[in-house]
């Protein structure tokens, strides 16, 4: 197998440094190593190019920054020409990328959700009075503002329509070029626990860690998986992260689910336990 990182930009035939120490260990483990030409890639430019220094042939995984659906398609095309298979697909990237992909598998374990084509306000509030007066999480289709909370992601009641529309013009203001599919509301739900990242290869748990927003709080002990795991298997999906939390009546909810080529590693896990887990077939 094969590990495909982003080059440095300074130095174009080494990787990006935050994923050097990754292919650094990928090396270690016996894996090819190649670098990739993500600004391109993002931009839509010469993707024969970007790839150009992929050799050899056979089935790869990319471990590093996001790409839009399309982009990533493309990636995945131009790489099968030269003999080199992504394990995960275009079709599989979109569906675990993309809210809409997954969120009908995993509805009952995951907050009510809604969500538009595009970023009217009208199909805005049509999905707005769809999900019911509340208080609701804003996102796109791949990506939230959580960072700034209060004025581009919570909305404390979907019912006042205006306060509603400024979160949602100030998501579109910092998401920009970036913005992804539509607008998603999710009902808000109080957690009472950092949130925990858990990666899954062909369907399988193989490692629990904390988030990377979060990498000093230790996953709790006695995270029950069994209802969640006959859903994310169901997926069909090679290589995913689950974001869990802990409900304030001690349920744990899936908060996101990300493709994991593209789901950052928290610092406090080692890169020689990741791509373990990423070669491994059961945690």
């Amino acid at each position: 197998m094969i590990l495909l990182v982003p080059a440095n930009p300074l130095r174009p035939r080494n990787p990006d440094e935050h994923f050097a120490a990754e292919a650094q260990a990928a090396r270690a483990a016996g894996l090819g190593v190649a670098v990739v030409d993500h600004d391109a890639l993002a931009r839509g430019g010469d993707v024969r190019r970007a790839v150009a220094s992929v050799s050899g042939s056979g089935m790869a995984v990319y471990r590093g920054w996001m790409l839009r659906s399309e982009q990533y398609a493309t990636f995945a095309e131009t790489l099968a020409e030269r003999g080199v298979v992504l394990r995960t697909a275009g079709e599989q990237y979109r569906r675990a990328h993309e809210l809409p992909g997954w969120y009908a598998a995993l509805a009952a374990i995951t907050p009510p959700s809604v969500w538009t084509t595009g970023s009217l306000r009208a199909d805005f509030d049509r999905a707005r009075v769809e999900l019911g007066a509340g208080p609701a999480v804003l996102r796109d289709y791949s990506k939230s503002m959580k960072h700034y909370w209060n004025e581009a992601t919570f909305i404390p009641d979907l019912e006042d329509g205006a306060a509603a529309w400024n979160v949602a013009s100030r998501f579109l203001e910092l998401r920009d070029d970036d913005f992804v599919g539509g607008f998603v509301l999710r009902r808000f739900e109080r957690f009472t626990s950092a949130e925990v990242r858990t990666w899954w290869v062909d369907g399988v748990c193989v490692l629990i860690g904390p988030h990377p927003d979060s990498p000093h709080d230790p996953a709790p002990a006695g995270i029950d998986l069994a209802p969640v795991a006959p859903m994310i298997a169901g997926l069909g999906l090679p290589f995913v992260t689950v974001d869990l939390a802990l409900r304030a009546d001690g349920v744990w909810r899936v908060v996101e689910l990300g493709d994991g080529q593209v789901s950052d590693r928290p610092t406090t896990i080692e890169p020689q336990t990741m791509i373990t887990a990423l070669l491994a077939q059961a945690c």
